[in-house]
């Protein structure tokens, strides 16, 4: 019965990954209704933490992007880009990597993809290799930014576990280990595919006479836009946000308000200094609030929160229910064989394509197993693995950015641009990790 209740569980995430972003909440929502009225699971507690988390950093961010702010990291990072054109395939990827990083989502990508594609293919270099690389190390990023969902849900559970397991603890081991498979994503990506003038789908492109329109006469920049002052002033006040945080952390004394009292949780201290930040960005810069509703982050932050809600509640409930049965020999295996975790962690992602959602869903699972924090932390790369089946919206829209049609999905559908550089990237990421993570932990 419980293997069965899992296929369901399955089938409902599946089913609301078709419609995508709202869609997998609220048809989680009736896969828990199903749970509880039928199968008869008492419901656990919906994911508040993680939503107001999300909420609180979305509000910040977008306050950010209605400011300005965003399009002058974008003249930043598109500066650099062009000033070093023949290493844009090592440059993009970092570029989207350090972006995600500072915003915690990766959903700012779309800004700067077509950027990317354009100095490629302006310098003769197969655009597949920057953009595809870019796009995957965009969503790589995530579990190495303190302002994520994802870390911030790993912190707040994994806190309890032991005393000296804090934010900078998570992201010594986050940080570098996803930096490691970002460049060995790149090194890869440096000479995939053919070159331009061998490729058959780019000299197709070119005989057709609105295709070459496009290639030849196309130019996506940002650095034409003169942009107010308020737009750096956001930018420096949003990395004083982030700069707050690390410091907080660091010297739990800042957040100990009374003699004898536990140090303010750092999930409370993210969203109360996101939300503060947020309203300095509004007064210092006179941010109209009905642009804030407007921006990309906004809506995409949003849909998140609503898919979460619904997608961590309902497999919560599932596994909370499942697990008196399952720990024993699931158990065995784990500690037999880790890396049976990771792959678990990895194969979930793929169905639900959020990685604070698969945290929300399998970290809880492995504490109740008795996993080793260093095991937890270190494999955490592997909440990524939604590029596996190609229809997460910044790979799709990277294919659409690619005009030479080289950045693409395959004939067999699992054969696309993204899967080589995901599987390298996660996999290194992972490795690293958990060797950081027995040392450091």
């Amino acid at each position: 019965m419980l293997y069965m209740q899992f296929m369901f569980l399955l089938i409902m995430l599946y089913t609301g990954s078709r419609f995508g972003g709202i869609g997998l909440g609220v048809v989680s929502g009736i896969g828990l209704a199903v749970e509880v009225f039928v199968f008869g699971m008492a419901p656990t507690s919906p994911p508040i933490t993680v939503m107001l988390i999300i909420l609180a950093v979305v509000t910040c961010a977008s306050i950010l992007e209605a400011a300005g702010g965003l399009k002058y990291m974008l003249q930043v990072a598109e500066r650099l880009l062009r000033s070093n054109p023949k290493r844009i395939t090592i440059y993009g990827p970092l570029v989207t990597y350090t972006m995600t990083f500072m915003l915690g989502t990766g959903h700012a990508v779309y800004s700067i993809m077509p950027i990317i594609g354009d100095v490629a293919l302006k310098n003769g270099i197969r655009p597949e290799r920057p953009m595809g690389a870019a796009s995957v190390a965009s969503q790589l990023g995530i579990t190495a930014s303190p302002i994520s969902a994802a870390v911030v849900y790993y912190l707040s559970q994994l806190s309890g576990v032991g005393s000296g397991i804090t934010l900078l603890t998570i992201l010594g081991v986050t940080i570098p280990a996803t930096l490691c498979g970002c460049i060995v994503m790149s090194l890869y990506s440096l000479r995939r595919g053919k070159e331009l003038a061998d490729d058959p789908e780019y000299q197709k492109r070119l005989k057709d006479p609105l295709w070459a329109e496009r290639i030849k006469n196309t130019t996506a920049t940002t650095l034409d836009e003169t942009l107010p002052a308020s737009a750096k002033h956001a930018v420096i006040i949003f990395f004083l946000a982030l700069v707050t945080i690390v410091i907080i952390a660091m010297f739990p004394a800042i957040r100990t308000i009374a003699d004898g009292a536990k140090p303010i949780k750092m999930s409370i201290i993210i969203q109360m200094m996101m939300l503060a930040f947020g309203g300095i960005i509004l007064i210092v810069t006179k941010t109209k609030t009905n642009k804030v509703p407007e921006g990309v982050v906004f809506k995409s932050g949003m849909v998140a929160a609503i898919a979460i809600f619904g997608i961590a509640w309902m497999s919560d409930t599932y596994f909370q229910f499942a697990m008196p049965s399952f720990k024993a020999g699931i158990t065995t295996m784990v500690q037999a064989y880790p890396w049976t975790f990771a792959l678990a962690m990895f194969t979930v992602s793929v169905v639900v394509n959020s990685q604070a959602a698969t945290c929300r869903m399998m970290l809880p699972v492995g504490l109740a197993m008795g996993l080793p924090p260093a095991l937890l932390i270190g494999i955490m790369p592997s909440c990524y693995g939604y590029f596996f089946i190609p229809n997460y919206p910044s790979d799709i829209a990277t294919c659409n950015f690619d005009s030479t049609g080289t950045t693409k999905i395959g004939k067999y559908y699992f054969n696309h641009s993204f899967m080589v550089p995901g599987l390298l990237s996660v996999t290194t990421s992972c490795l690293v990790g958990y060797a950081l993570a027995l040392v450091l932990i």
